[in-house]
């Protein structure tokens, strides 16, 4: 540890489930083959937004359905929300670059998350769940979370 030259890892995937999934398996290789990278606070999780509502040149990032809404209701003021615009990012690569800065990417605005070790033992128990052989504890997994589901169609 002692020999490294970066104190700060971020992981950074889309907001929404698919990237969910992939961060899962990031942590999960850090818990099981860099675990002291977490202990000593070295990881963080970016945090992309969403969705980006916008009316005119009026505009606002949000990061979750809940924010979502409220920054729709605040745009139309009143009126009506069919003229308030709202793009969802389904992936990074959607946003362009000044968007990709301004909102992930740049250390004065940006929001990082650090790991922890108990949220790294999370994703590794979730993952191991998952992928494992014993069938009942993935099928009731699934059968609690699948209303959380976001599928693009």
């Amino acid at each position: 540890m002692d020999k490294l030259r970066y104190h700060k890892i971020i992981i950074m995937t889309d907001a929404d489930v698919d990237g969910s999934h992939i961060r899962t398996l990031i942590l999960t290789l850090f818990f099981r083959y860099m675990k002291e990278l977490i202990e000593f606070g070295y990881i963080y999780i970016a945090q992309p937004p969403l969705y980006l509502v916008k009316k005119g040149k009026d505009e606002e990032y949000c990061w979750n359905d809940s924010q979502r809404e409220e920054a729709i209701q605040r745009l139309a003021k009143g009126g009506n929300t069919d003229s308030v615009n709202v793009q969802r990012y389904k992936g990074l690569g959607e946003m362009n670059a000044e968007q990709l800065w301004q909102t992930t990417m740049n250390p004065e605005t940006r929001t990082l998350k650090q790991v922890t070790l108990e949220s790294a033992a999370e994703a590794d128990r979730i993952f191991s769940m998952l992928m494992g052989d014993d069938v009942p504890p993935r099928r009731e997994f699934i059968e609690a979370n699948a209303r959380y589901a976001n599928i693009d169609v």
